[in-house]
């Protein structure tokens, strides 16, 4: 067992319980002590949900005897993580097959059509969430590793996330880990927007034809480039690869945003203090604002209320000067948030 997590279940345990001895097994700790005066086993594993995959509890000669699991892993990638992702590649390969105009469930074999699409988005999503793992692990905050959503879209997965299992004190290490998935994101999700493109076709004016993509900046310097010669009255039909960086770039834009939980609001709340209140409530009037335009914002900006409450957990060095390293990263996550912003992002 990882002796930094078994440190930690043993100092959020002490709050509960005085221990006096520990075991190991193979997936699981063995905690003995008493409880404190107060505390029951089911509010132990209550506050512990999501944390611990189970706990088992017995009295031997009055002391309490916890056994914590853990998740049941494949080599050291928890079960629930593997299975997700595995599922997440074959949706991702069912939507990449059906925009080359495939249907895998007439002929299963043609499924390998959505390669080109499914290893890109899974490869931005993945490359995202690993940035926020490592500089966790940097910064030795408990993080999982990402969990995959498998969904029955048209991109064929609702995302993917990490859970941070342990407080964030510092404001580098907020700093750090909230920035360090978009950017990589991003700078995997450019080059493969070139690509898309570069394998794209151009035809006249198909605004009768299915869902046009809003364009961002980098979307519209990127097309210049590509296509330096392209006007008004002609489209571009994007490659699966360069819907799969589109969607990559608008996943890194939305995370971007300064508010709650999000990326953004990581960022926002450590370098702006006690601005940050203002910033949030601020940036979800302008979603509501924008879902005049697009109905997209407006199910946005309630899924973030609802999902953050527009709050952040503090951290022990807020009043602390903000250095200019600190200044630095956030600056660069501006620039990426403005690249990548996309005012109306479907048009029917």
């Amino acid at each position: 067992m990882d002796e930094y997590k078994k440190q930690q279940i043993l100092v959020l345990f002490s709050n509960w319980i005085q221990v006096t001895g520990v075991a190991e097994n193979k997936d699981a700790l063995v905690v003995e002590g008493y409880l404190k005066p107060g505390q029951t086993v089911e509010d132990i594993r209550r506050k512990t949900r999501g944390i611990i995959h189970k706990i088992h509890h017995k009295q031997e000669n009055y002391r309490d005897i916890f056994t914590i699991c853990f998740q049941p892993t494949v080599g050291n990638i928890p079960r629930i993580n593997l299975v997700l992702f595995i599922m997440t590649i074959f949706t991702t390969l069912f939507a990449g097959s059906l925009m080359e105009g495939v249907n895998p469930l007439q002929n299963p074999v043609l499924i390998v059509r959505g390669i080109p699409f499914s290893v890109t988005l899974m490869l931005i999503l993945g490359v995202h969430e690993l940035g926020h793992f490592l500089l966790a692990k940097k910064h030795k905050v408990d993080a999982t590793l990402p969990y995959f959503i498998p969904a029955p879209t048209i991109i064929g997965t609702f995302g993917a996330f990490i859970k941070m299992r342990s407080p964030v004190r510092k404001r580098r290490a907020l700093v750090e880990i909230g920035a360090a998935g978009p950017i990589a994101g991003f700078l995997i999700a450019v080059p493969a927007l070139f690509i898309g493109l570069a394998l794209s076709t151009i035809m006249m004016d198909s605004s009768d034809i299915g869902l046009k993509l809003g364009e961002s900046i980098l979307m519209k310097i990127a097309t210049f480039i590509m296509y330096p010669q392209l006007t008004d009255n002609m489209d571009i039909i994007l490659h699966p690869v360069g819907f799969a960086a589109w969607i990559g770039m608008l996943v890194t834009m939305l995370n971007l945003l300064p508010i709650g939980q999000l990326d953004g609001g990581h960022i926002a709340y450590a370098l702006l203090g006690k601005w940050y209140k203002k910033i949030a409530w601020g940036s979800l009037g302008v979603l509501l604002f924008l879902s005049i335009f697009s109905i997209n914002w407006l199910v946005w900006a309630v899924l973030v209320y609802f999902l953050t409450r527009m709050k952040h957990p503090p951290i022990m060095d807020e009043y602390e000067p903000v250095t200019q390293y600190e200044k630095m990263i956030g600056i660069i996550a501006l620039i990426i948030f403005i690249l990548t912003f996309i005012p109306i992002p479907f048009r029917f």
